[in-house]
């Protein structure tokens, strides 16, 4: 299959991107760095450019047999109303221009990101792919996504929606945010630490991905999560222990707020996931419980 990725240079993207090489894929992968490369022998092209402005990059969407939309700015930064606009804006602008690409191409696959983030604070409730969304900024952003998204449907393509969790790896992403704090001795759970905080391993998250490709009957909102979500003060316990590290240092939720400002808030939200589209269709997780996937990772 000749695959085309956005954000192929990112901490998902990379990852994916060799995973389906591997795999025996095409994939022809944008990104802002000028150069990236891997061992991948003839299965790899990097496109550098800025998908959020239309241009020649369009012309490979209407060559391959599915695309992958990871393209958008990092949320975790201070959210000023200018941060915010080019969150919303990356990736809303890039899923427009993809959708305008696709029209070149008979009956695509379109697989796009999206996040948990769509169901808002939802404290214990039990979150599977009909639950509503929320409606705070994450939300929105999430919303507005999947609705730019959905628009190639009208195109023929099967369009399917990747509600992502916190996503666990090596590289990059949540984890290596949280590792420097807890090898010094100063990790923690975060405000209360009762709040739901729902995972998947990112070689989980990529073979969830080829099984969506080849299975023509998925479609619509996914979500990419283990069966077992946990309470914040449990993931930090767990992490502590993985490193042989105490996980004492609780974060005040004032302090979080002060710090981070409105991302505070939603790093303090608490959204249990289930993915029960993932489980109706067969998908056997490979770490479904943290601990294994903590082991793995930190090995």
């Amino acid at each position: 299959m000749k695959i085309f990725i956005t954000g192929g240079t990112g901490f998902v993207g990379s990852f994916l991107s060799r995973y389906l090489v591997q795999r025996g894929h095409h994939v022809i992968a944008t990104g802002t760095r000028p150069h990236f490369t891997f061992d991948s022998g003839d299965r790899f092209t990097y496109v550098s450019t800025d998908t959020t402005v239309p241009g020649v990059w369009q012309d490979h969407v209407g060559e391959v047999d599915a695309v992958i939309n990871l393209a958008g700015q990092n949320i975790f930064r201070y959210w000023t109303d200018a941060a915010k606009r080019r969150i919303y804006e990356s990736r809303i602008m890039t899923t427009q221009n993809l959708v305008m690409g696709m029209e070149k191409k008979h009956s695509p696959i379109l697989l796009n990101a999206s996040a948990i983030g769509y169901y808002g604070d939802r404290a214990d409730v039990h979150l599977n792919e009909s639950s509503p969304a929320g409606d705070d900024f994450l939300a929105d952003v999430s919303v507005n996504w999947e609705k730019e998204a959905l628009r190639a449907k009208a195109l023929g393509a099967r369009v399917a929606l990747l509600r992502f969790s916190v996503i666990l790896g090596k590289e990059g992403g949540a984890l290596a945010r949280m590792l420097p704090a807890f090898k010094y001795f100063a990790g923690g759970p975060m405000g209360s630490g009762r709040q739901w905080f729902s995972w998947m391993h990112i070689q989980d998250l990529a073979t969830a991905v080829e099984m969506i490709l080849e299975n023509e009957n998925m479609h619509g909102p996914i979500n990419f999560c283990a069966p077992n979500p946990e309470r914040n003060h449990t993931f930090a316990n767990s992490l502590g222990k993985a490193l042989g590290r105490p996980a004492f240092m609780r974060v005040p939720a004032f302090v979080l707020r002060l710090i981070m400002g409105e991302l505070g808030d939603v790093m303090l939200g608490s959204q249990r996931c289930i993915p029960q589209k993932l489980q109706q269709y067969g998908f056997e997780f490979r770490y479904p419980v943290l601990k294994n996937a903590l082991e793995n990772l930190l090995e």
